[in-house]
């Protein structure tokens, strides 16, 4: 008597998985961190390493995790623990790497969410003009810093907006997540990827046609704007650091080493395209990051604030640029509220298409691994990711955030790359994993990739992790540059950590452990 194989979710069209895979590229780190990255590393020069990181890092990436989903969804594998026993069976420890592949994404889940929570207040606040009236950075910069509960000021008198709309998002993130890969998830991304567009392209106009608000200052103008973030400063190009964050920025800005892609392609069939699938995917995301992510930010705060402003606010970081500098910029406009809340809406959709991914991963290792059902997974999920939330809400200026974003959107996610990688490529074999990416596709690979994910992908990856390990590892394990304040918090979110991580590793041992016993009673 042989099992059944169980009836799984799936996607309900072609373009549903491609809005699906683009929507959890697309998120904040398109319209923040990017514009942020490129104009604080030199510019024009940091596109160098980017085109280079995306076509030797980030597409070969995409389409290892692509045909390495669809080829563990054969199997009844949605993450990383099946789905690397089913291409590695003889090596018994090789599922507790997968562990890393839904690790990743809860962390990031965690912190992710509550960040999307501002983007939505922030629509409200636009609408109803709650900063209307601030016309300095430091006047706006305590507006946030009240609103995310760290200080008292005229604007907030507690954390009660921040949490309120942290149950909102959540809310909605878990209702998405509830109804599914075909009701919920593709269902959200259809409707929300073009209206993220529709308010892209509304901000990108405006922004390009702003020409010279102030005739005194006629070199404030767009075209010098778009000059400082794309004229290249070649001297960029001899610094390790450019191309580290230039390769950071791929993984961010594809969903790359995090685990998502492989749980989305698991949905797939064997005869679904995954070259092309992929590719549109990919280019929809550069799309939005390139065209639009670099085209708001970075040249209308320009126009506003000079050239030599634009660099200390370049470098202030992504929540200041989003939350600080464009409500400022567009405060300055005609129609400020209805610009600022299709800037902040813009995020939130941005954001919202993201988590929902993120929830995936854990979502469908409970559903595959324990064969529960996806109402249950979806409770046992809300429930053990909203406690970590909390982490992230009430201890957000003690670094806990920081160090979230470290270890899950940061180390784990080239690491994870670097596994699944030499996996595909030298386990698996690229022979046969050639054939596997060929299965139904509409296109033909570049030969020449056969030699890049072979070889010199996995040597850029290697690289990354290596010279990580030689300039920076003493530093953050010893926590030399946190507060001594914070040291306790720091060190407190490192042991949750770890005991996330050992118990993940210890589900998928029992996991494996009921297959077997439920495999020989069948026998």
């Amino acid at each position: 008597m042989q099992r059944q194989p169980k009836k799984r979710d799936a996607w309900g069209t072609r373009l549903g998985i491609i809005m699906a895979v683009a929507g959890s590229a697309i998120g904040l780190g398109n319209f923040l961190r990017f514009p942020a990255k490129a104009a604080s590393n030199g510019g024009g020069a940091f596109m160098i390493p980017y085109f280079v990181a995306l076509f030797l890092l980030g597409i070969p990436l995409m389409w290892i995790e692509w045909t390495l989903g669809r080829y563990g969804g054969g199997f009844e594998h949605g993450t990383a623990p099946g789905i690397f026993h089913s291409i590695w069976r003889k090596n018994r420890f090789i599922k507790y790497f997968g562990v890393i592949g839904i690790f990743g994404p809860l962390v990031i889940f965690v912190y992710y969410s509550y960040i999307e929570a501002w983007t939505l207040a922030y629509s409200f606040f636009a609408l109803i003009g709650k900063y209307t009236g601030i016309a300095d950075q430091a006047t706006m910069q305590s507006f946030l810093r009240g609103f995310q509960g760290l200080e008292h000021n005229r604007f907030f008198q507690g954390m009660g907006p921040a949490y309120t709309f942290f149950l909102i998002t959540f809310v909605i993130n878990i209702t998405v997540i509830y109804y599914g890969i075909k009701g919920g998830i593709e269902r959200l991304c259809k409707w929300a990827m073009p209206l993220l567009f529709i308010f892209g392209v509304i901000l990108f106009i405006r922004v390009i046609t702003l020409g010279t608000p102030d005739p005194a200052r006629p070199a404030w103008n767009i075209a010098n704007g778009f000059g400082f973030l794309w004229n290249p400063d070649f001297s960029a190009l001899k610094s390790a650091r450019v191309w580290l964050e230039a390769a950071g920025q791929i993984f961010f800005t594809l969903s790359v080493g995090i685990g998502v892609i492989l749980t989305y392609a698991s949905y797939l069939s064997k005869g679904n395209d995954v070259v092309l699938s992929g590719l549109t995917a990919a280019g929809t995301n550069e799309f939005a990051e390139i065209i639009l992510g670099g085209s708001i930010i970075i040249p209308a705060a320009f126009v506003f604030f000079g050239p030599v402003d634009i660099q200390s606010i370049a470098r202030s970081g992504v929540f200041n640029l989003g939350f600080v500098t464009m409500p400022l910029v567009l405060n300055k406009l005609p129609m400020a509220a209805f610009f600022g809340f299709a800037w902040f809406f813009l995020l939130f959709l941005a954001g919202i298409t993201s988590s929902v991914s993120l929830a995936q991963p854990a979502v469908a290792f409970l559903e595959d691994e324990f064969d529960i059902s996806r109402k249950k997974a979806v409770f046992i999920f809300g429930a053990v990711s909203f406690l970590f939330c909390h982490a992230a809400v009430f201890f957000l200026k003690n670094g806990v955030v920081d160090e979230l974003d470290f270890w899950g959107g940061t180390f784990f996610l080239v690491l994870f790359a670097t596994i699944e990688t030499i996996l595909f490529a030298w386990v698996f074999g690229m022979e046969k994993a050639w054939d596997e990416i060929h299965k139904g596709a509409d296109m033909r690979v570049p030969k020449a990739y056969k030699f890049i994910i072979k070889y010199i992908t996995p040597l850029f990856l290697f690289l990354i992790l290596g010279m990580w390990l030689w300039q920076e590892w003493l530093p953050v394990i010893f926590m030399k540059n946190v507060s001594s304040s914070d040291r306790p918090y720091i060190l407190f979110t490192r042991i949750g950590l770890a005991l996330v991580l050992l118990t993940l590793a210890i589900l998928v041992k029992i996991a494996w452990k009921r297959k077997r016993m439920l495999e020989e009673k069948i026998s």
